[in-house]
């Protein structure tokens, strides 16, 4: 079955390696099929949820994929890459609504924000030993979170909220470790994670953030850190509800050792309260960036929590890049004072065109998802994937599959409603609702 190449190792982690090994250097090409769990236990002499263990790392580093009684094997793709390493080709003429990219219409010009940070810089350059954070963004960033709620912390910039979430999750965990993470939820952190030797616990997530029996059960299971998208979930777009929140927060005070990470995802897009979970636990940090108002190319995050947490982060970072290029803070910080954004506005403008896509698709009998920001999700029965994926791409629109974001959770795709205006979205609803019906199948119900 693996011609000469022979899987070697004992403990999960070890096999995973192997088979990683095998795929870098060519002699388990892609598409190649890997041993039946139970087969591969037996010649390793291993318990067989060893091997499903290593078999999850590998599908959650997006070097394998399972698909059902056809067992697992290598993946078309590097096993370096990603999930969104290998973007869905979007041939001419055909919409791109997988992306997950803003409206530029709705991005602030960055000219006059530069120009800004050119002539503060030209006025004091900075040189090493300065303060990393500039302190007019520090008070300002301060200001905003004591307005959302968020208890009190030191601050520090990174570079993207990815990046915040690394290097907190650096700060208190090793190889080994498990992290509940919500399912479907950010594809990058479920790489993340697994690539920092950490095993992903899946979360399942409802209109109202995660469900308070599923991180119960994750926490049960031995989780060490509990991340949570409060708003703009991506990409189910669930918004974490008061009551929900609360009812996570009197949970996971029961373990007070966990970190705590919030993920403002829709931060200056949503115009939804934040209900975060800083605070309960001894170690927490919540994080929001500025890619999704200001433009990803701005790769600049807040990031704030315990003073311990802070520290460690900000003592690793200044090993690294040493600190977040103060341009790109003077240029945050004259974005944020001159009101280039009008966060109101953009807002309204999302919920608009996401709601109208919501309700053209109820009016046609598809479920979908997405109480705010971007996205909107819809979970798939009898159907799968690729087939909506292909069907829909032959009608004209792109969309990403729900395999980029899931672990356990149910098949589904993810809708970008970004860039659609009114006219579009009959014809969308139209193109989804014939694509999710199973061959034969009638309306749906």
């Amino acid at each position: 079955m693996l011609g000469d190449y022979r899987i070697e190792g004992r403990r999960a982690s070890d096999i995973a390696a192997s088979v990683e090994a095998g795929v870098g250097s060519g002699a388990l090409p892609p598409g190649s099929p890997l041993p039946p769990m139970r087969e591969l236990a037996g010649e390793l002499g291993v318990n067989p949820n060893t091997v499903a263990a290593a078999y999850r790392t590998l599908r959650e580093r997006g070097v394998i994929e399972t698909d059902g009684r056809r067992g697992s094997r290598v993946r078309a793709r590097p096993s370096s890459a990603p999930r969104d390493a290998a973007p869905m080709a979007v041939p001419e003429g055909v919409r791109d609504l997988g992306s997950g990219n803003p409206d530029v219409s709705l991005l602030p010009a960055l000219d006059g924000a530069l120009a800004f940070a050119a002539r503060r810089y030209a006025q004091a350059p900075t040189l090493y030993g300065d303060d990393p954070l500039l302190p007019e963004l520090e008070r300002m960033a301060r200001a905003d979170l004591d307005a959302d709620g968020v208890p009190a912390g030191p601050v520090a910039v990174t570079s993207g909220a990815l990046d915040a979430i690394e290097r907190v999750l650096a700060a208190h965990l090793r190889p080994g470790d498990a992290v509940a993470v919500e399912d479907p939820g950010w594809g990058s952190v479920l790489d993340l994670v697994a690539a920092l030797g950490l095993r992903v616990l899946p979360v399942a997530v409802d209109d109202d953030g995660p469900e308070v029996d599923a991180v119960a059960r994750a926490l049960a299971a031995g989780a060490r850190a509990l991340l949570v998208t409060p708003r703009a979930q991506n990409p189910t777009g669930a918004v974490l509800s008061a009551e929900r929140a609360a009812q996570l927060r009197a949970l996971v005070a029961g373990h007070p050792e966990v970190l705590a990470i919030d993920d403002d995802h829709g931060h200056g897009i949503v115009d939804r309260p934040l209900h975060s979970l800083g605070g309960v636990t001894r170690h927490w940090a919540l994080t929001r960036s500025a890619a999704k108002a200001y433009g990803p190319d701005l790769r600049l995050a807040v990031l704030t929590g315990d003073a311990v947490t802070l520290d460690r982060v900000r003592g690793r970072q200044r090993l690294g890049p040493g600190w977040v290029s103060r341009l790109l803070q003077y240029a945050v910080v004259e974005l944020w004072t001159s009101g280039a954004v009008d966060r109101a506005a953009v807002s309204r403008a999302y919920d608009e065109r996401r709601n109208a896509v919501i309700a053209a698709l109820r009016e046609r009998g598809v479920p979908a998802h997405g109480r705010s920001g971007l996205n909107v999700w819809v979970p798939l029965v009898g159907v799968g994937e690729t087939a909506v994926v292909a069907g829909l791409l032959a009608a004209g629109w792109a969309v990403a599959p729900g395999s980029r974001y899931r672990v356990e959770s149910g098949p589904g795709i993810r809708v970008t409603v970004s860039t659609l205006v009114p006219a579009d979205i009959p014809a969308l609803a139209d193109a989804v609702a014939a694509a999710v019906r199973p061959s034969g199948g009638g309306r749906s119900v």
